[in-house]
């Protein structure tokens, strides 16, 4: 089955390549990806400040719903064997990861890179206005999943103060960054493919 060029990704027109192999090739990649992001963090409080996001939006982004979505379902089935450095840095490994107070965050990987991944496959990667919004989305989906989760593990009242406000800004920063890059992307592969 053939996807019409409305429904194509930044990775599927940049290296035109079909088929399992190369699919999974890049779920990999996009996790591994994830992980690397994952190294650039701290703590506040029970949530890591890191680079996790940029990365799974990008990966839904630039490799789709379906991919991007298992590309962080990949992450966190890897992450769930207790991988050292996989997860940010600090805090438990393995499932005990995913069972703790930032579980919902990284379990919210995976709906956040599908939504992401489906405004890209109409498009909303390509300028800068619908790139952000597009990211912001997909943000605002990992704070739903993560909030709600967080919630079992604060004081009831504050999980906006412990898992949301210390973390606006950065976050705010991470999808400007990747609302640029991926137009720029576009920019790029025009001219180059000309």
């Amino acid at each position: 089955m053939k996807m019409s060029t409305a429904r194509l990704t930044f990775v599927d027109i940049a290296i035109p390549r079909t088929g399992f192999l190369w699919d999974a090739a890049l779920v990999i990649s996009f996790a591994c990806l994830t992980a690397v992001c994952a190294q650039v963090s701290f703590w506040m409080g029970m949530v890591p400040v890191s680079g996790q996001t940029f990365g799974v939006l990008l990966a839904g982004a630039l490799l789709g719903s379906r991919r991007g979505a298992l590309s962080q379902l990949s992450y966190l089935a890897i992450g769930a064997t207790g991988v050292p450095c996989w997860f940010a840095l600090g805090g438990p490994l393995g499932i005990a990861r995913l069972a703790g107070p930032t579980g919902g965050y990284l379990m919210g990987f995976v709906a956040a890179a599908f939504v992401a991944g489906w405004f890209a496959e109409r498009g909303w990667d390509r300028h800068v206005r619908t790139a952000i919004l597009a990211m912001f989305t997909g943000n605002i989906v990992i704070y739903i999943f993560g909030l709600s989760w967080l919630a079992h593990f604060v004081p009831e009242g504050t999980v906006f103060q412990s898992g949301l406000y210390p973390f606006v800004i950065g976050d705010l920063v991470k999808i400007v960054a990747a609302a640029l890059a991926l137009p720029s992307g576009w920019l790029l592969l025009r001219r180059l493919k000309g």
